[in-house]
């Protein structure tokens, strides 16, 4: 029986493996390294600061910057990185961080008489004590709600996507008003689509500014610090605390996971997203049905009025919901931990199901904005597998006190 099995290989799970396996732990680490990075489109870049962008060992050895020191590359602040170069870098730090990495999916995890019962995607089966659950984003993409049901060649989420390259000489809708939103409409333009279209609930889109220098002096550093997660105070409480973050009420955390950190482009893709010339700001789709020559009708709803719009294919860049209910991989009694929904966490990463850790997205809304970034694998990582050292000490069939706004589970 292993110690831990971690279940995911992007940032966070190899940060999590990485720790983990310096304590000695008879440890499996499952999963395609950085494999939804792999997939992302050519051309796109990294939003986020390479400085906020490693990935978490020990000892600091295997950052984003001794990669780049590596490969005679420049990862300097203010410097957009291509993020073929991110999901390289994840896939250096695994070859040297983590002892082994077992490319197979899992594809169920069901609680067992001291600790866990998994099975890979090819049917094997394996015995864990803890389970850190590190699955990224892709399981709880989120589409509107007129969207959905609607067959992938005509409505897919910008996470679903490669190359853009298929829509060349099409009409796309691209619904959303975030940088993923924006990037996904300037490729298209620059690939060939035919037409490209933003629809966005959002009266004005939003830009971030250029960063300013690093070293900006003593008072513009305290008006405004920098930041992982931009910059300013309430960015820092995000970025470098959130374990106060999870002791605020559960109806602030909430509130503050909605608003927080908006929908904005970058900087650097400002110019580029001048060329999408069609731009439909307070428009929200509410109703859409295939048309019998292969196209999209969309009913929208807008400032002036309903109207109809026929387009090839939809994109939504509409984000993710973080809820224990998509995790497939778990059996049913443990996306119940989640009562319907997003699961809460304890102050090291363990939900109320003992010996069941989680990473990523859906610790966000426990532990606040910086774990829907790579940023937040720092804090996770190191933090989780203290927790699962304590729960092997503690045996995996001990109780657990109920989280504020969580329950505990019915027995198995």
């Amino acid at each position: 029986m292993y110690d831990l099995v971690v279940v995911g290989a992007g940032p966070y799970g190899l940060s999590v493996a990485a720790h983990a396996a310096v304590h000695g732990l008879r440890l499996r680490t499952f999963g395609r390294s950085m494999e939804s990075w792999h997939a992302m489109p050519s051309g796109m870049f990294l939003k986020s600061e390479p400085w906020a962008s490693h990935l978490s060992d020990p000892e600091g050895t295997y950052g984003l910057d001794a990669y780049a020191a590596a490969r005679g590359a420049r990862a300097g602040h203010g410097v957009p990185l291509p993020v073929d170069f991110f999901a390289a870098y994840g896939d250096w730090f695994a070859r040297r961080a983590v002892p082994v990495l077992d490319e197979r999916l899992i594809g169920s995890v069901a609680p067992a008489a001291g600790g866990f019962e998994l099975c890979t995607e090819d049917g094997e089966p394996l015995r864990a004590r803890t389970v850190a659950l590190a699955v990224g984003v892709l399981p709880f993409v989120d589409l509107p709600e007129p969207l959905r049901g609607l067959p992938r060649r005509y409505v897919t989420h910008s996470s679903h996507h490669g190359e853009l390259d298929g829509f060349a000489g099409r009409d796309v809708t691209v619904v959303g008003a975030g940088q993923a939103a924006l990037e996904t409409a300037a490729l298209l333009t620059e690939r060939g689509a035919a037409a490209v279209r933003i629809l966005a609930r959002a009266d004005r889109l939003r830009w971030n500014a250029l960063p300013p220098a690093l070293d900006r002096g003593l008072w513009p550093s305290l008006r405004a610090p920098h930041t992982g997660l931009g910059r300013g105070w309430r960015n820092r409480l995000y970025a470098d605390a959130p374990g106060i973050f999870r002791r605020l009420p559960a109806a602030a955390r909430e509130r503050i996971f909605d608003r927080a950190l908006g929908p904005a482009g970058a900087w650097w893709l400002r110019e580029r997203f001048a060329a999408v010339g069609d731009v439909r700001l307070g428009h929200r789709v509410t109703s859409a049905t295939t048309t019998g020559d292969g196209r999209l009708r969309l009913d929208v709803a807008g400032p002036d009025g309903a109207t109809v719009l026929e387009t090839d294919h939809v994109i939504a860049a509409t984000g993710f919901t973080p809820s224990l209910d998509r995790a497939g991989v778990l059996s049913p009694v443990l996306r119940r931990v989640g009562a319907g929904g997003a699961p809460e966490v304890g102050g090291l990463f363990e939900s109320s199901w003992p010996g069941l850790f989680l990473a990523g997205l859906l610790t966000a809304p426990s532990y606040g904005p910086s774990m829907r970034f790579v940023l937040g694998a720092e804090y996770t990582a190191g933090r989780l597998v203290k927790g699962v050292r304590q729960r092997l000490r503690a045996g995996t069939g001990a109780p657990v006190r109920p989280r504020a706004g969580g329950r505990a589970p019915a027995p198995a």
